[in-house]
């Protein structure tokens, strides 16, 4: 089994557009969470959600034929994908054979704008308007589609779509194609953009959404006051390389990828299991196979949401992992507090931020972190980062379908 390094990384984020701009804004507290401006608020349930802010895809080298042909949540694939790359310097062709690099990026919903969209156009005016590229813009996997076509990548193509584990399980699944010899790098991560009417109704009327009219008392994860989760959007994206690759090439690394747990609550179609069963052993397998030893420093960066489920459900979930006085020794923080819960983006750019964690010995926080839920009771890192070195970080993130994804990265001294 070959380890597996971080060589390079992407983002479009509610907190900067740049993996740069997301780590500054991170460590500083900034908050992405802001009033709806991407459509008339007025008549909407739901006044806050965490925007991508100035984005231009062709920033990046997306010509005007994709932009006009793609569904946003494709574009920031794109564009987190071309940072990724940029930022690894693999060159496809010499330091890769294209038939030995992969992609694995996925999104929870995909196209709903499009579908939003063409079903309007459907209704006023009939079938013969839907746009013939209209299945092509919606379905999930063409992010990943059309990333692998820009870079020429004809190894193993794996979309993943499990609803808010998306992006964790999209590295994961990354993660074992290298370390199983079927790829020697992977372009992968999560993309989302479903800030529109039809995704903003459909979460609220389940009573998901935060109402708070308020963009820095709206996403309050482990906080008493939490009263749902705050819609975000955006894509991360990494390359994921072989050891033995990244070597020959000189190739700088951010982490190791070192474990990996995938697991079902198989409970209830959208609740977590109440004491945290199927998150409790996705974290264990992910240690277990990171080859965790007692005393090592552990940070993770939970699925947090802001939702009163997931958090309890969270916190028992730590405690049944590492026991109840260990737990307590575990650095934990939830940056959808400042980034918001960008659903199937969210654990891609999540494990991008925890392996800068790594890198630069620094634990992100959990902002608005005011009054904490008596059964939400570790160290949440409220307010400001500290300096503090991990050894292991874990990735949680948690989706409808009772999916579980947790992924252990581990610090490499450059």
């Amino acid at each position: 089994m070959r380890k597996v390094y971080i060589t390079g990384v992407g983002c479009i984020t509610p907190l900067g557009n740049s993996a740069k701009e997301l780590w500054e804004s991170v460590v500083n507290g900034k908050c992405g969470i802001g009033l709806i401006t991407k459509m008339d608020r007025e008549n909407l349930p739901v006044k806050v959600a965490a925007e991508v802010k100035d984005f231009h895809p062709e920033d990046y080298g997306i010509d005007k034929t994709m932009i006009r042909h793609n569904d946003l949540f494709a574009l920031y694939a794109l564009a987190a994908a071309a940072q990724a790359m940029e930022d690894s310097g693999l060159r496809v062709g010499e330091d890769v054979d294209p038939r030995r690099l992969g992609t694995a990026i996925g999104s929870g919903i995909g196209g709903i704008q499009t579908f939003e969209r063409e079903h309007s156009n459907k209704l006023q005016y009939g079938l013969r308007r839907i746009s013939p590229l209209f299945i092509p813009e919606m379905i999930s996997n063409i992010a990943g589609g059309n990333v692998a076509i820009t870079y020429n990548a004809q190894g193993p193509n794996l979309p993943v779509v499990t609803a808010c584990a998306t992006g964790t399980h999209s590295v994961g699944e990354a993660y074992r194609l290298i370390r199983e010899g079927r790829a020697d790098a992977v372009i992968t991560g999560g993309a989302e953009a479903a800030i529109c009417e039809m995704a903003i109704g459909g979460f609220n009327n389940m009573k998901a959404l935060s109402t708070s009219e308020d963009p820095m008392a709206a996403s309050l994860p482990f906080d008493a006051r939490r009263k749902g989760f705050v819609m975000g959007e955006g894509s991360g994206v990494m390359v994921l390389e072989s050891e033995e690759s990244a070597k020959r090439r000189g190739a700088k690394v951010y982490a190791e990828v070192c474990g990996y747990g995938n697991t079902c609550d198989a409970h209830h179609y959208t609740a977590p299991h109440p004491e945290g069963r199927g998150a409790a052993q996705a974290m264990e397998l992910a240690l277990q196979e990171a080859d965790f030893k007692a005393g090592e420093k552990v940070y993770i960066n939970a699925h947090g949401t802001g939702t009163q489920l997931n958090d309890k459900g969270e916190t028992r979930a730590i405690k049944t992992v590492f026991g109840e006085a260990e737990a307590r020794k575990v650095a934990v923080s939830s940056t959808k507090s400042m980034h918001g819960h960008m659903l199937g983006a969210t654990g891609a750019v999540e494990l991008i931020i925890s392996a800068l964690a790594l890198k630069h010995g620094v634990v992100p926080p959990t902002i608005h972190l005011d009054e904490p839920d008596p059964e939400c009771d570790l160290d949440y890192t409220p307010h400001t980062a500290r300096q503090w070195q991990a050894d292991i970080a874990l990735s949680n993130t948690f989706g409808f379908g009772g999916n579980n994804a947790s992924v252990a990265l581990r610090r490499v001294a450059n």
